[in-house]
């Protein structure tokens, strides 16, 4: 991906306003529950309640992980590589479930600002 300076500047200030602690969760819980397939991956955490802290956990994971990204633009592919490996070799995550967490991500944001 290659980006502008403007788009730069926008993605950094946007993520400064941003409570990954905060945001993470939510969206990962509402996930959970508007796209029940989702939980299979989860099994091991137990209810999957908006209130687990396990999902909670993974939610500020999540955040994360897009925070490196977000430090790492010039080489998101190698950054992400071994986490790439990971949930499609390892776990199994079908890939369209990160657009599904993307979009309640922006949902959020959306509410947000």
């Amino acid at each position: 991906v290659e980006w502008t300076d403007a788009e730069r500047s926008a993605i950094i200030a946007l993520w400064g306003k941003l409570n990954p602690d905060e945001l993470g969760p939510q969206a990962l819980a509402r996930c959970l529950i508007v796209y029940p397939w989702t939980q299979r991956y989860f099994a091991s955490f137990g209810n999957l309640s908006r209130g687990n802290p396990k999902v909670a956990a993974h939610g500020r994971t999540v955040m994360g992980g897009l925070e490196r990204a977000i430090k790492n633009m010039d080489n998101i592919k190698a950054t992400y590589a071994p986490l790439s490996v990971m949930h499609s070799e390892k776990l199994h995550v079908d890939p369209d479930n990160f657009r599904v967490i993307g979009y309640h991500l922006i949902v959020f944001i959306g509410a947000l600002y």
